[in-house]
């Protein structure tokens, strides 16, 4: 039985936990910290990002986090410089009134758990417009949950496999 009524909000929801239950392994049991990890890692991201690189991003995303992930969204500040030392000072920032939290270990959970859901063309294709040092964290988070034979950087010209939990 439905537990919203709705399809998209039960399958949404679920997905959403899954993502949640991804960044509890790395940063601990608490939820509302984890949901605040994404959201802000995602919508740094996103900012950073070339204007129509964020909408095929987002659009991979489940619905209830693809909210978060345009929640103050201005198209028009696109993109923003990348600058790796400014980009983890500033979630940081956004994460000081949070337990205390590494913000390189919230960084590299979301792009693990990136990693895991959305499709490997896209996140070579995110990864590309990364500074280095940055580009280098995510490899190294991705790696320890894509086999090397998976990784982005090896299938950068290969199309993105199918998703199902992107609702």
């Amino acid at each position: 039985m439905s537990a919203t009524g709705l399809d998209v909000f039960d399958k949404t929801l679920q997905t959403t936990n899954v993502w949640l239950n991804d960044l509890m392994e790395e940063l601990g049991p608490d939820r509302q910290l984890c949901w605040k990890v994404l959201s802000t890692v995602l919508q740094m991201l996103r900012d950073r990002l070339p204007l129509g690189l964020a909408a095929h991003l987002g659009a991979e995303l489940p619905v209830l986090v693809r909210g978060a992930y345009y929640d103050q969204f201005e198209p028009a500040r696109q993109p923003s410089d990348w600058d790796w030392d400014e980009f983890v000072i500033e979630v940081a920032d956004r994460l000081s009134d949070a337990r205390l939290l590494d913000a390189n270990d919230a960084v590299r959970s979301v792009f693990a758990t990136l990693s895991r859901h959305v499709s490997r063309g896209l996140v070579a294709k995110v990864q590309a417009t990364l500074p280095e040092k940055l580009r280098t964290m995510w490899r190294s988070a991705e790696e320890r949950v894509v086999p090397p034979d998976q990784s982005a950087a090896q299938t950068i010209s290969q199309p993105g496999r199918a998703h199902s939990q992107t609702a």
